[in-house]
């Protein structure tokens, strides 16, 4: 009884019955037992008898619709609280590790700055020797600190986001080769200024003299001055140069380190006897008497050129004494900055050093990376220009992660409005046409036959797939049955298991008919079954297709579905009399 009334006190199951069912049901005990339901809504000729049952069933729906009315409440509250302004969400701060000595503070450059506006960024900082790291294919890269802080030794663990790196990754000297740190940071993915890939490239300075070499021969001697210089993989190739003073430079070093003036060939021989001890290789070029070493440095879009002087009088501009000034910069200067900004994919930042000689010629020597040491009076602009540029480039690369397209949102499908349009006009009481062939594809028969609410699952095709096989005489028997065995034996010898393996049907091939119900008139659960289950071979837009007419052909019904459902009330009111009367 408890579940009768629980299910009369459903709203969709009562105003769903026709009306007046309810009126000959109705007893002077069971008048109270459903005060929420629309049938109480309608005036009864008879007052409600008050029992204990019904008092108790009317606690019970009382309660319901009070916990109804208070989540209905709920919901409105919450729908008032999501409308007024929320409180931002706290962003985790993007951790940016700067690899550099201790002498620059590089927090206080990047202080109050937020990439894309809503993170803010964290600095660690340390050099080479103080950094150690893990890298894993799905998990990225762990940096293990130990730097000393005021006398304190700090050790931090931390997944960096982004890398500045201002110090040189590889020297020859001893304990100054830190490739294997630099191949972590690519391994685990982590971008940085200049690119991971460009400062491996910058740990060996023949191999970028090489990228100026094709810089040469592109632009030529007169736009791109490019010293001669010559290259021994070892000693044992240093025979002799054509012209002598040269200077020779050991391996790959920096700030002079490496480079000895050789004025004869028998000092030349003694400095073949020192690379053959060092066991690398050599670079000589001529010796040019400077007048003034040129450098243009470039940091993102600003470009700078400055003019040193030696004073203390050494061959070695970098050494002693020397006066710096600022030049103009010259579009000669700007082209050479551009040309070598470009090589290893990209330098965001970089210098160019070349010497102008006491006739008035220009010799470019080298190019530097990101490590590239600041001089001048602008030294506090350009970090701050560097700083800028980190935050541009951590920026782009939110901005470009969060724009990719990801696999839970896939793009929404699109619906062809051809096969929309071929089912706009059926009429009542008749299937909708079946979909064109595509242009260049046979045309199918155009014989008026019987129309059919139900097809087989898989439709028999020919061996070619482009038009199904059928008898040229349709007999009213197979239209009746389209299940029926001589149907099947009418078809290709091609089971539709073997249709399934040998893959999709060819464009040309028909779209096979809405799948509705059959005049043997099967049961309400077959035909939602056939209903919501798409035909395997049928694409996205054949499929939406069926469902369009298959929906419509449901609404219309018939006159056996009207019987059928009056039927079942009638032995429902039969039997609610039957319980209630108990």
């Amino acid at each position: 009884m408890n579940f009768l009334r629980r299910r009369l006190s459903d709203s969709s199951f009562v105003a769903n019955l026709p009306n007046g069912y309810m009126m000959d049901l109705q007893r002077p005990d069971s008048s109270t037992s459903s005060p929420v339901s629309p049938a109480t809504e309608r005036k009864h000729l008879q007052p409600p008898q008050p029992s204990h049952s019904s008092s108790t069933g009317s606690s019970i729906f009382s309660s319901i619709s009070s916990a109804m009315k208070q989540t209905t409440q709920a919901a409105a509250g919450l729908m008032d609280h999501s409308a007024g302004p929320t409180p931002p969400m706290a962003q985790k701060p993007k951790i940016l590790l700067v690899i550099d000595d201790a002498h620059t503070d590089w927090a206080k450059y990047f202080q109050g700055k937020k990439v894309n506006g809503e993170f803010d960024i964290r600095v660690e900082q340390a050099e080479f020797s103080e950094l150690n790291l893990a890298a894993y294919v799905m998990g990225g890269c762990m940096v293990d600190m130990q730097v000393m802080r005021n006398g304190t030794k700090v050790v931090r663990s931390f997944k960096p986001d982004f890398v500045l790196i201002r110090q040189h990754a590889y020297s020859m000297a001893l304990g100054e080769d830190f490739r294997s740190l630099i191949i972590g940071l690519q391994y685990g993915g982590i971008h940085s200024v200049n690119s991971l890939y460009s400062i491996y490239n910058f740990c060996s300075k023949p191999w970028v003299f090489s990228q100026l070499i094709k810089i040469f021969n592109s632009l030529g001697p007169e736009k791109f001055p490019l010293v001669e210089q010559t290259f021994f993989p070892s000693h044992k190739q240093m025979l002799t140069t054509p012209n002598f003073p040269v200077v020779v430079k050991l391996g790959h070093a920096h700030a002079g380190m490496g480079k000895v003036k050789v004025e004869n060939q028998h000092d030349f021989r003694d400095m073949a006897s020192i690379v053959a001890m060092a066991k690398t290789y050599a670079t000589t070029e001529p010796f040019i008497d400077s007048k003034y070493d040129i450098r243009i440095q470039k940091i993102g879009s600003n470009y700078k050129a400055y003019m040193r002087t030696s004073i203390s009088g050494n061959w070695k501009a970098n050494t002693g004494s020397a006066m710096l000034e600022q030049i103009a910069m010259t579009e000669r200067y700007r082209l050479w900055a551009d040309a070598c900004a470009e090589m290893f994919g990209g330098l965001d930042i970089c210098a160019v050093k070349a010497v102008h000689s006491k006739d008035g010629k220009d010799y470019i020597i080298e190019v530097m990376d990101s490590s590239m040491p600041l001089i001048g009076e602008h030294i506090e602009e350009d970090r701050q220009l560097i700083a800028d540029l980190v935050v541009s480039k951590m920026t782009q690369l939110v901005t470009s992660a969060g724009s990719t397209p990801s696999p839970l949102r896939p793009w929404p499908p699109q619906v062809q409005p051809v096969s929309m349009k071929s089912q706009t006009g059926p009429l009542l009481g008749q299937l909708s046409q079946p979909r064109p062939p595509p242009q260049g594809g046979p045309r199918q028969p155009q014989a008026s036959q019987p129309p059919r609410t139900n097809a087989p699952p898989q439709q028999r095709l020919s061996p070619q797939g482009q038009q199904p096989q059928s008898p040229q005489s349709t007999s009213p028997q197979q239209q009746r049955s389209p299940g029926s065995p001589q149907q099947v034996r009418s078809a290709t010898g091609s089971s539709p298991v073997q249709a399934s393996k040998a893959g999709a049907f060819p464009p040309q091939q028909p779209r096979p008919p809405a799948q509705g119900r059959a005049p043997s008139q099967p049961s309400p659960t077959e035909m939602s079954k056939q209903q919501t289950t798409p035909h395997p071979h049928l694409n996205k837009s054949q499929s939406l297709t069926n469902s369009f007419s298959i929906s419509e052909s449901s609404q219309r019904g018939n006159a056996t579905e009207d019987e059928a459902k009056a039927e079942t009330i009638r032995n429902l009111r039969k039997s609610f009399a039957s319980l209630f009367s108990d």
